[in-house]
C-alpha cells in the first residue's frame, strides 16, 4: 500500500517513544506509525513510496507502516555496516562483555513495557509476551559470558621450540531474519552473541513485527553500543533476497516456515554465506500407560494451545501407548475451558492467530481433517470474544484418529489444534515419530527410567524433554533441531553460535635465538622438529 504519511520526529532527547504512541494509535487517537530505520546508530525515515500495514491480530486494525526500503537504501546500510565492523573488531572482549551487561540491565528494567508493545502487534497475553522478552534476554545475560566463551587453546612445543594456538577472530556483517511469533526473543538469539563475537549485524525483522525490535535496538543504543554495529532494515520478500545476495553479509541467520527456510538456505549458501535456518516443526508428546495423569493433562493443554500454537515447539501430536481413551477425555474436557482473549484479560490462556490469512488456513485445514475421516473432539471454530469481534480467534481444536496420511498430520498448522495418535508400544511410537520430515522437538511423559532412556537414545530428533513438553534449551546450550527442522550446520545460541559468528585462526610460532643453532638448517619436509 502506498502512505503520505511521514514518519513522525523523535522527541528531543531522540527517543522513538514506541509505547506510548503506539497506545494512542490503539485507542484511536493518532495515525498509525511509519516505523523508521536504523542505520550508523541513528533512526532514519526511508525514502520508500510503498509501505506494508502491521495490524492488530486481536483488532485487525492498522497500527503501523513498514517502508518497501529501496535498495540502493539497503546498500548504502550495509557499506555503513561494514565500516562499523572495522572500527569494533577490535574492541577488547571485556568491553564487548560490559556492553552485554548494561543491556541486560536495561532489557530488565523496561520489561514490561517490551511486552506491551509485542502484545498490541501480536495478540500475545501479557504474561506470553513477557515470556517472550524474557527468554531473550537470558541469551544477553549469556553474551555475556564471551570471554570465556571466545577462547582459543594453545600447545606447547608442538615441535622444538615451536607453540602452536588458536585464536577465534569476527567474521565481518552478519544477517539475521526474524520471524513474527517471537518478535523479542528470536531477534536476540542473533544479535547480542554476533556483535559480542566482534561482527557487525543487520537485521531485518518480520513485517508483521516490526515494533518490538525497533525498541530492542533503541534500548541497545541506549546501553552503550557503537554507531553502526547493529542495523535494522525495514521491508519484505524483496528486500530479503537482495540482502541474501550481497556481497557484504558472512552469515545468514533465519527462523521461520520450511519452503522460505529452504529458499534463504539455498540462496545464502549459493552466494558463499554461512547460513543456519530453523524451518518448520511437526513436535510428538508420548504417553506412557504409566505416566502421571495429571501432569499428562496440565502438559499437554499448554503446549498444544498456549501462544494461540504459534510456536515451533509446540506439541502439536499426542501419541498414547496402550488404552488412551479415558485419558483422551480428561485431556478434551480441560481444553474445553481454555479460551482466548484479549492481551490484558487475566483469564485468557492465548490470544489471537497473527492474520485472517492465518485464520483462514488453518480452520481449513481443520474441514480437511473431518472430510478425511479424523474425530474433531473440540471444534473451536466461530468462537467470539467480548470486546474484539474482529480478532483472529480459534478456540481449542482437537481431533483423534488422526492417521500420517491426513493433512493434519502433514502440516505445520501452526494453531491451537491438538492431534492424538494410538501406538501399541514404545517401537511404535518412535518409528512414527523417526519416519515425520521434522526434527525439532519432541517429549514424553512416563515414570520409567528405561523407557525414557531408549527413547532418548532412538529418537531422530534434535531436542527432548522426559517429562518436559516443551524442551527449549537455556542459552548456555543450544538450540538443536533436526532433519526437516534445520539446514545448515551450527545452531542457535550457545558454544555453536559463537562457531557461528566467528572463525578460527591457528598460528605455529618459533622463536630463534640470538646464537645459531643446529636447528637452524634447511628443511626439506613438511615435518616439523
Amino acid at each position: 500500500m502506498s502512505s503520505s504519511l511521514s514518519t513522525p520526529t523523535p522527541s528531543a532527547g531522540g527517543a522513538l517513544e514506541l509505547l506510548s504512541r503506539l497506545r494512542a494509535v490503539v485507542a484511536g487517537e493518532s495515525q498509525p506509525l511509519v516505523l523508521p530505520q536504523l542505520i550508523n546508530g541513528q533512526f532514519v525515515e526511508s525514502t520508500a513510496d510503498q509501505h506494508i500495514s502491521v495490524t492488530n491480530p486481536a483488532t485487525n486494525t492498522e497500527v503501523a507502516r513498514v517502508p518497501l526500503t529501496p535498495l540502493s537504501e539497503l546498500d548504502d546500510a550495509l557499506e555503513l555496516a561494514e565500516q562499523a565492523f572495522l572500527r569494533w573488531r577490535n574492541t577488547p572482549v571485556p568491553t564487548r562483555a560490559r556492553l552485554m551487561l548494561s543491556y541486560q540491565h536495561l532489557l530488565k528494567q523496561h520489561h514490561d513495557e517490551l511486552a506491551e508493545i509485542i502484545s498490541h502487534e501480536l495478540g500475545k497475553t501479557f504474561d506470553d509476551a513477557k515470556g517472550d522478552v524474557w527468554r531473550g534476554i537470558e541469551v544477553v545475560e549469556h553474551a555475556a559470558n564471551i570471554p570465556s566463551l571466545i577462547m582459543g587453546e594453545t600447545v606447547e612445543n608442538v615441535a622444538t621450540g615451536i607453540d602452536s594456538y588458536s585464536v577465534t577472530q569476527s567474521l565481518g556483517v552478519c544477517l539475521g531474519i526474524t520471524p513474527f511469533n517471537f518478535p523479542a526473543m528470536i531477534p536476540l538469539w542473533m544479535f547480542p552473541l554476533s556483535i559480542a563475537c566482534g561482527n557487525a549485524f543487520v537485521l531485518k525483522p518480520s513485517e508483521q513485527v516490526p515494533l518490538t525490535t525497533l525498541r530492542l535496538a533503541e534500548l541497545f543504543m541506549e546501553a552503550g553500543a557503537p554507531e553502526g554495529i547493529l542495523t535494522v532494515v525495514q521491508g519484505g520478500r524483496d528486500q530479503v533476497n537482495h540482502l541474501l545476495a550481497h556481497e557484504i553479509p558472512r552469515t545468514v541467520s533465519f527462523v521461520g516456515s520450511v519452503p522460505v527456510g529452504q529458499h534463504i538456505y539455498r540462496t545464502a549458501t549459493d552466494n558463499l554465506k554461512r547460513a543456519q535456518c530453523f524451518a518448520g516443526a511437526k513436535n510428538h508428546m508420548v504417553i506412557m500407560p504409566d505416566a502421571p495423569a495429571d501432569q499428562v493433562v496440565n502438559a499437554l493443554v499448554g503446549a498444544s494451545v498456549g501462544a494461540a500454537g504459534q510456536r515451533c515447539m509446540a506439541i502439536s501430536v499426542a501419541v498414547f501407548v496402550g488404552d488412551s481413551k479415558a485419558l483422551i477425555e480428561r485431556v478434551r474436557d480441560a481444553l474445553a475451558e481454555v479460551r482466548p482473549g484479549g492481551w490484558n484479560d487475566k483469564g485468557a490462556s492465548y490470544g489471537p492467530l497473527i492474520s485472517p490469512q492465518a485464520l483462514e488456513r488453518v480452520t481449513g485445514w481443520i474441514g480437511q481433517g473431518v472430510e478425511e475421516g479424523a474425530e474433531l473432539l473440540l471444534d473451536g471454530r466461530g468462537i467470539t470474544v467480548e470486546g474484539y469481534p474482529d480478532g483472529n480467534w480459534l478456540g481449542p481444536c482437537m481431533f483423534s484418529k488422526v492417521t500420517p496420511e491426513m493433512v493434519l498430520y502433514r502440516e505445520e498448522i501452526f494453531g491451537p489444534v491438538l492431534c492424538c495418535m494410538e501406538a501399541a508400544d514404545l517401537s511404535e511410537a518412535i518409528e512414527l515419530i523417526n519416519n515425520n520430515p521434522y526434527g525439532n522437538g519432541t517429549s514424553i511423559f512416563t515414570r520409567s527410567g528405561g523407557a525414557a532412556r531408549r527413547f532418548q537414545n532412538e529418537i531422530a530428533v534434535g531436542q527432548v524433554g522426559i517429562n518436559v513438553p516443551i524442551p527449549v534449551p537455556l542459552p548456555f546450550f543450544s538450540f538443536t533441531g533436526w532433519r526437516g527442522s534445520f539446514f545448515g550446520d551450527l545452531h542457535a545460541y550457545g558454544k555453536q553460535a559463537v562457531r557461528f559468528y566467528t572463525e578460527t585462526k591457528t598460528v605455529t610460532a618459533r622463536w630463534f635465538d640470538d646464537e645459531p643453532t643446529d636447528s637452524n638448517q634447511p628443511n626439506f619436509s613438511i615435518q616439523m622438529r
